[in-house]
């Protein structure tokens, strides 16, 4: 359709069986996340044609979570999940509840990550639900798969949040786990834009997981100054705590961090830190924009984040971009030889 100024511009779609499997217009998903996985974010993911997750333990009461879930609609008619992280927690969670409350709103896809959904998945199968299960190794992925879940998120060490215990990089990740896999594979962990979506489907995988880059972004629930800070960031302004006790969290490097390292690998334990990283100064960071006012979740691909786009704009360049390095940057460097 042709306008005064000249022709309509169409975003490119890429199709790949993460689009065709769950309902979305591009091959990238909003992973879960803590404090920011909510309504107004969510529903900008989804109308912007990707798929976003709200976080279930945002919202550890179930009747709230039900009404996070109809705003969401309010925003969009678009598909949308919900991430549902069963992990030990310094609050007590009834995680039944909330999966009933998610799947009585009729949401129809969940990331689940942490314990191994198996248990559940006669219920999920029951009420036609998808699921998405995280990942950060190839051999978890093998047993999501055997209990039916419908595609896996595979977390490199890059990424923020939990990282697992190999500390095996995407780039050998990936490609290892869609190797051994039938179902879908997403990509998660130092991915923000074209370069990284193009690189994940040359690895195997069928899509891409953000967290940090929908972290800064405008609708992302968080307050301007942590995002200026996320901008301002390098690749190597993170932090790797509860290394010692072998549930390595990945989180933004600041003095609060920095501390916690440090009394960990003196030998302190869990409880020596906990006034350090307990989850409501976190939320403190968010709700305040004071960056050192506790530990707060980012991948090192920070490093490469130097703008907060509106989610319309940022999937529309991502995918535009990606068209653009796979048709001409990419496809330029094939050469057929002429016969001799």
């Amino acid at each position: 359709m042709a306008t005064a100024t000249g022709p309509a511009t169409v975003t490119p779609r890429l199709r790949t069986r993460f689009t065709e499997t769950f309902g979305v217009a591009h091959p990238i998903m909003q992973g879960g996340m803590q404090w920011v996985g909510k309504a107004e974010l969510v529903g900008a993911v989804a109308e912007a044609g990707g798929l976003g997750m709200l976080t279930a333990l945002t919202f550890p009461d179930p009747e709230l979570l039900a009404a996070e879930i109809r705003k969401v609609r309010e925003h969009t008619d678009n598909p949308f999940g919900v991430n549902l992280t069963i992990l030990p927690s310094m609050r007590t969670v009834n995680h039944d509840e909330l999966r009933h409350a998610i799947v009585d709103s009729g949401v129809r896809v969940i990331e689940t990550a942490g314990a191994n959904p198996g248990p559940y998945m006669d219920y999920f199968n029951q009420h036609g639900v998808k699921i998405i299960h995280k990942c950060t190794s190839v051999r978890h992925a093998l047993k999501a798969q055997a209990v039916g879940v419908t595609a896996v998120s595979i977390d490199g060490f890059e990424c923020a949040g939990h990282p697992g215990e190999d500390d095996i990089p995407g780039l050998v990740l990936i490609p290892a786990a869609a190797a051994q896999l039938e179902i879908p594979v997403i990509a998660a962990g130092g991915i923000a834009d074209a370069r990284g979506l193009v690189a994940a489907l040359a690895l195997g995988a069928e899509g891409v997981n953000m967290g940090t880059r929908f972290l800064c972004t405008q609708e992302s629930p968080i307050h301007h100054r942590v995002k200026e800070a996320i901008v301002a960031a390098t690749e190597r302004d993170t932090e790797l705590l509860f290394r010692p006790l072998r549930n390595t969290s990945r989180v933004h490097s600041n003095a609060v961090a920095r501390e916690a390292v440090e009394i960990m690998a003196d030998g302190g334990q869990f409880e020596d830190v906990q006034h350090l990283v307990n989850g409501i100064r976190g939320r403190t960071v968010y709700e305040t924009g004071d960056p050192e006012a506790g530990v707060w979740s980012v991948g090192m691909v920070q490093g490469l984040i130097n703008d907060i786009p509106t989610c319309a704009d940022l999937l529309d360049r991502i995918t535009s971009e990606a068209a653009e390095l796979l048709a001409q940057r990419l496809g330029s460097m094939v050469q057929t030889p002429v016969p001799a």
